[in-house]
């Protein structure tokens, strides 16, 4: 028989891939994980536990829904665009992962989860991404099962835009980042418009922390100038740019010296739809980074 620990930690990359999901934090994820161990933990004291994974998707789904609402409150105020963490890749790893990965988690997939209602989320999250079934997720959000699948379906309406918006092709999105990092190191106008869609949209997010965007840049002409503006001025500020996949999708970190950073000062990923790139997301709240540049050192050490 497993001791408790080994028998929780079977679990522990879905229900991190549940809370993360749900919230759109890394951070976030881990102390909800954590929080659920101690209950379970706690209930195994008590009585038998005859489901171990329903138990724990429940209960992290019940502490990120009470999570998630107070979130929703704190973002009227966020400062700019609102972005998840980034969950970063090795630009090594298999490009075939990140393509399943990117429609797991994307950044328009993330973006679109947010327009819906907590209790759309969880139901769109458990069934079409963990393949839990209804009557199980009934039981996890308090709704009957006719309840729990309208809920469902109708997330599942608002995500299918932008889950058709992006390529599967990621040898050609690697291939348009490498062009676009080259733009941009060069300050090269003319070949940065040629990569970018008509209704091209950058989203910078430094949630009042750090200079960034305050409102959506929408069209080549006003997302080149930016970019190589802001490239331009801070290039004495980077002492690295690192390609990575971010949330599934071909990027790159920038490392430098920067006031208030811990090493990292932005992450930058495209999203392309096979031919040319149609959106961008710029990660610069120094709060959303402080993973990465961890995670970054560990590899070093």
């Amino acid at each position: 028989m497993l001791a408790d620990g080994d028998r929780f930690e079977a679990h522990r990359p879905t229900l991190i891939r549940l809370a993360y999901r749900m919230l759109g934090s890394a951070a976030e994820a881990e102390d909800i994980v954590q929080d659920a161990y101690l209950r379970w933990r706690g209930a195994l004291e008590r009585t038998a536990i005859a489901d171990d994974a329903a138990y724990l998707r429940a209960t992290v789904t019940r502490l990120a829904l009470d999570r998630l609402r107070s979130a929703r409150a704190q973002r009227e105020t966020y400062v700019g665009p609102w972005l998840p963490e980034p969950v970063v890749a090795d630009d090594a790893g298999d490009p075939a992962a990140a393509v399943t990965l990117a429609d797991d988690i994307s950044f328009a997939l993330m973006l679109a989860l947010e327009r819906l209602s907590p209790l759309e989320r969880a139901a769109f999250i458990l069934h079409d991404v963990l393949d839990v079934p209804f009557a199980e997720i009934a039981s996890a959000i308090g709704r009957t099962e006719e309840a729990a699948r309208r809920l469902a379906s109708r997330a599942r309406e608002h995500v299918r835009e932008p889950r058709a918006r992006r390529s599967p092709r990621m040898s050609e999105a690697i291939r348009l980042r490498d062009a676009f990092t080259a733009a941009l190191r060069h300050a090269d106008m003319e070949a940065m418009l040629h990569l970018l869609t008509d209704d091209v949209v950058l989203l910078s997010d430094g949630g009042g922390k750090a200079p960034a965007a305050i409102n959506p840049l929408i069209g080549p002409n006003r997302v080149a100038r930016f970019l190589i503006g802001i490239a331009t001025k801070g290039r004495a500020r980077v002492t690295g740019v690192v390609p990575a996949f971010l949330n599934g999708d071909p990027g790159f970190i920038v490392r430098g010296e920067e006031a208030g950073f811990d090493g990292v000062i932005q992450a930058l990923a495209v999203e392309t739809d096979g031919d040319r790139i149609n959106a961008i997301y710029v990660m610069r709240n120094p709060d959303k980074l402080r993973a990465i540049a961890a995670r970054m050192r560990e590899a070093e050490a």
